[in-house]
């Protein structure tokens, strides 16, 4: 398989470069990255509306990946429970090396092939729950491996990379090749790759969610209020859609710690507003 990440930086002698061109060259190449995922939004849509209907039967979602893919897992996975309001267990991200790889690379835990399938285990994988590969190289064993455990054992699989048929869209139901091209500085997939694979995952995540019911209007309806910037959010929308004042409406969504519930219950006792 060849793989267009390693290829060769179409740029020579960086180090000689002035900061401005770095800058232009660095910004050039990352608008490509929109342009290639649009080109497979069909797949992504098939994809998406098959998690919809999984877990709307009861299914989770997980991430797996190493290094950068891993960490733009967890990103996605741990942002779902505070914007939509969902169980910590609806979107799980597991990355090889576990924890301590979020913030530090654990040597060679990439390249177990057993690993994945015992960390998604202790999650109690089952045939409802949909598993996302994530792999810029659409080679890394740990990832590769996991999904086709997964595969074995009858749990749909996706997956999000940026080289054509590569091992891990082999192993994948739903493969979303986003072929972003050679990196800026060769090999870095972190830069145009992990781009495209954040872009991807926030697509995913944000369709699914509102498929799920959890946006009403445009609006993060279930979002948790963690901060005063959050109440002030919620207080707004929960004037927009009640035409209260601010501090009632503030008061209103504090009771009841939830914009929709506030909206819910301003509704049931206001039915003609």
């Amino acid at each position: 398989m060849k793989k267009i990440t390693e290829s060769p930086s179409p740029y020579h002698h960086l180090e000689q470069q002035p900061t401005q061109d770095l800058l232009r060259y660095m910004n050039k190449e990352d608008r490509s990255v929109p342009e290639a995922i649009a080109k497979i939004i069909p797949s992504i849509a098939s994809f998406v509306d098959h998690i919809i209907h999984k877990m709307k039967n009861g299914g989770r979602l997980f991430y797996i990946g190493a290094g950068t893919s891993g960490r733009l897992g967890i990103l996605d996975a741990s942002e779902c429970p505070p914007t939509f309001g969902v169980p910590e267990d609806w979107v799980i991200g597991i990355m090889a090396g576990g924890d301590p790889a979020i913030r530090k690379a654990v040597e060679r835990a990439e390249d177990s092939p057993t690993q994945a399938w015992k960390d998604l285990n202790s999650h109690y994988i089952n045939i409802q729950d949909v598993v996302i590969g994530i792999a810029a190289s659409g080679s890394t064993p740990y990832v590769v491996n996991g999904l086709k455990e997964c595969q074995h054992h009858g749990i749909t699989t996706g997956c999000i990379t940026c080289n054509p048929g590569s091992p891990l869209s082999e192993y994948a139901d739903f493969p979303v090749e986003a072929i972003v091209g050679p990196e800026f500085v060769t090999g870095s997939t972190r830069l145009k790759a992990g781009t495209a694979q954040k872009l991807i995952l926030n697509m995913i995540s944000t369709t699914v969610m509102i498929g799920l019911g959890r946006v009403i209007d445009n609006r993060m309806v279930d979002m948790k209020l963690t901060n005063d910037k959050l109440i002030d959010r919620g207080t707004k929308m929960v004037m927009n859609s009640t035409n209260l004042d601010y501090a009632t409406a503030k008061a209103l969504l504090i009771e009841h710690d939830s914009v929709r519930k506030a909206i819910d219950f301003f509704r049931l006792k206001n039915p003609t507003a």
